[in-house]
């Protein structure tokens, strides 16, 4: 928390933001004037990921993830005033606050926002929750999606790189309509949950231009025709008119006033500024400085979002997508991204890490992640004999295959939990790399590398960043970067700024330069990256069909009543 105060910290005016992430939600107060952030919070989710079970323990099939959309609120009722108090900030002082979500994480409403899984008799069905971001059961969709509209040559597929991933909205939603027609039919609006906080905080429904864009298939004033969809199940042809088509707001605009519901969870004055939503990767690119054309911001946290403006566009194969203004207004907002990052080396600590290890982490005041860490660190580049497939939650970038699994290659009896954990450190930068090198080749260049997310703060990760991407790594000034970035674009729709490139003048933060590649280790991984290719190309584009031969074996098998 940065306490910096001078004499007119009293008066001056300050904005909040809140960063709904997938465990948690973080508030921050922001001083407008430079950026300050003179005050943070942070409310774990007391439901945090339905993976499982729903709370009522009915059990979940392999590759659900789903929320409770009642968590978010607590977060606005805790988060928000603590945020306040540790600033020492007077409410009357804060004139706006923005709000960013992990996306895409869907659910089904009713007409007046309420949500199905909050109705009597539902709490017990999977498809009344909210879908989160890395919910992976609608792949099965996603594909019949992707065929038909490559068979139809649709005008929108380029625009993500041939593919939209099951991740998307159109996935999920078609998934509801035939996994839960009788709930489908309930649905009165199918709605981005960036949207939805937004609607609970301000009264006024609009659907923000980024999730439209990105997860939505809205391209150039348009969303799939109802001839596509009904081609794809009839049921599904008023899909767009029906539940999904919304007025759009653009990033940075004031969705309406703080209601006085809302202002009464969170402390803040009734009718302040609501900014129209937005996507946590998109709204930190501003946070750290990231206007000009071929700045990459890598959003590292659970998993990792690469979004970068330019103003070139190309298909990019594999790209999430790419949006008129998506990011900044006037350029071409791409995304890209790895669907597990953070949460592969949780899992591995979860899972691999020995009593012993424990033992002599606690004798020298480290928590399991330092541990592996400063163990990993002693090894020269190579020396485990490892490589590792960063594919633990599927394929995000470039591949766009939810169906896919993760791959660990060289083990021997010998092989130590440090030398695994540093495999799979590297695995996610040899991702990240492949996701450069595709952008490049398409023609658009990546001319900066910035990271932001929990993970900056693992300085042995960043410099293997550095080495296997070959590039300077700047590293955003902040702890709390969507958040940040939520503020700042609260204080554009507060009319504190004329537009957010104006915003990140003045209130973005970033330190260039931070970790610079070392040659001799560049060459090094040069060579392990090789054999990953040759790996990702043989798992990934069909030489070997394994992984998705295996998922549909535990598919049957889960599906089959122990005896």
């Amino acid at each position: 928390m940065n306490t910096e105060h001078d004499d007119r910290a009293s008066t001056e005016p300050c904005v909040v933001g809140v960063d709904f992430g997938t465990l948690s939600g973080r508030a921050v107060v922001v001083r407008v004037r430079d950026g300050a952030e003179l005050g943070t919070a942070e409310h774990a989710y007391a439901h945090a990921v339905l993976d499982r079970e729903l709370p009522d323990g009915t059990g979940l099939p392999p590759d659900w993830a789903l929320q409770v959309p009642a968590d978010y609120i607590d977060v606005l009722r805790t988060a928000v005033p603590e945020a306040l108090a540790r600033a020492g900030v007077r409410p009357e002082q804060v004139i706006g606050i923005g709000t960013d979500f992990t996306a895409c994480t869907v659910l089904p409403v009713l007409a007046d926002g309420t949500p199905l899984c909050e109705l009597p008799g539902l709490a017990g069905r999977p498809h009344a929750y909210v879908k989160l971001w890395r919910h992976h059961a609608a792949q099965a969709q996603a594909d019949r999606i992707n065929a038909l509209a490559a068979g139809r040559k649709e005008p929108w597929l380029e625009r993500y790189g041939g593919k939209i991933s099951s991740e998307w909205e159109f996935a999920k939603a078609l998934q509801l309509l035939e996994e839960d027609p009788e709930l489908y039919g309930l649905t009165d609006r199918w709605i981005e949950a960036a949207d939805w906080i937004v609607w609970r905080l301000c009264g006024t429904y609009l659907r923000n231009a980024c999730t439209a864009g990105y997860k939505g298939q809205f391209q150039d004033g348009a969303y799939p025709s109802r001839d596509y969809l009904a081609a794809l199940n009839p049921g599904f042809a008023d899909f767009v008119t029906g539940k999904l088509d919304q007025p759009i707001g653009e990033l940075g605009a004031r969705a309406g006033g703080l209601t006085a519901e809302a202002a009464a969870w969170t402390g803040l004055p009734e009718g302040i500024a609501v900014c129209v939503g937005n996507v946590d990767a998109h709204v930190t690119a501003p946070a750290a400085a990231a206007v000009e054309p071929g700045q990459m911001v890598a959003i590292m946290g659970t998993s990792t979002c690469h979004v970068m403006s330019s103003d070139q566009w190309a298909e990019v194969p594999g790209m999430c997508g790419v949006v008129d203004g998506g990011i900044l207004p006037g350029l071409w907002g791409y995304e890209a991204g790895q669907s597990g990052v953070g949460d592969i080396f949780g899992w591995f600590v979860r899972t691999g890490f020995p009593a012993s290890y424990a033992q002599d982490a606690a004798a020298a005041g480290r928590d399991a992640h330092e541990h592996l860490t400063a163990l990993a660190a002693e090894q020269e580049v190579g020396e485990h004999g490892l490589i590792a497939l960063d594919w633990h939650s599927g394929n995000r970038s470039v591949l766009v295959d939810h169906d896919l699994s993760g791959v660990l290659v060289g083990l021997t009896l010998s092989t130590r939990p440090e030398e695994v954990y540093r495999a799979l450190l590297e695995a996610t930068a040899f991702g990240t790399r492949t996701i450069i090198e595709a952008f490049e080749t398409a023609g658009v260049p990546v001319r900066e590398l910035i990271i932001a997310g929990g993970l900056t703060k693992n300085a042995l990760l960043m410099q293997i960043y550095a080495d296997i991407t070959r590039r300077p790594l700047s590293v955003i000034d902040s702890a709390q970067g969507p958040a940040l970035g939520a503020a700042m674009h609260a204080a554009v729709a507060a009319g504190a700024y004329a537009d957010i490139r104006a915003a990140a003048g003045a209130m973005g933060k970033v330190h260039r330069g931070v970790h610079l590649p070392d040659p001799e280790r560049a060459v090094a991984y040069d060579r392990l990256y090789a054999e990953y290719r040759l790996l990702h190309d043989y798992f990934g584009r069909g030489a070997n069909e394994v992984m998705h031969r295996l998922r549909r074996i535990r598919s049957q098998a889960s599906a089959t009543p122990s005896a």
